[in-house]
């Protein structure tokens, strides 16, 4: 079970980056176009510059969405790997199988 303050960080990081992301994928557009001046691109990194650090995509951590845990977590359950173990052995998983052979 991962800190609830933890948790709970990473959820004003994903409320943040939803907050920005338009005006972030602008910003970054801007700058990567060929055809920009330089005095725009400048004023346009440096506004990118002044937005909030934890408002980029990639400062989020997957996590498991029953207790937090951030290491080892299956994207496609939003599990982690002890907890996706847990749920498929007692069968609340539809349609997964342990393997046996």
């Amino acid at each position: 079970m991962a800190r609830t303050s933890l948790v709970n960080r990473q959820a004003r990081r994903a409320a943040l980056v939803a907050r920005h992301a338009d005006r972030r994928a602008e910003l970054k557009r801007t700058i990567a176009h060929p055809d920009t001046d330089p005095a725009t691109r400048d004023a346009a990194v440096r506004r990118l510059a002044r937005l909030p650090r934890d408002s980029s995509r990639v400062r989020l951590r997957s996590r498991d969405v029953v207790d937090g845990r951030p290491r080892g977590v299956l994207t496609r359950f939003g599990l982690s790997r002890v907890r996706f173990r847990d749920m498929a052995l007692r069968g609340e998983l539809p349609g997964i199988r342990k393997a046996s052979w």
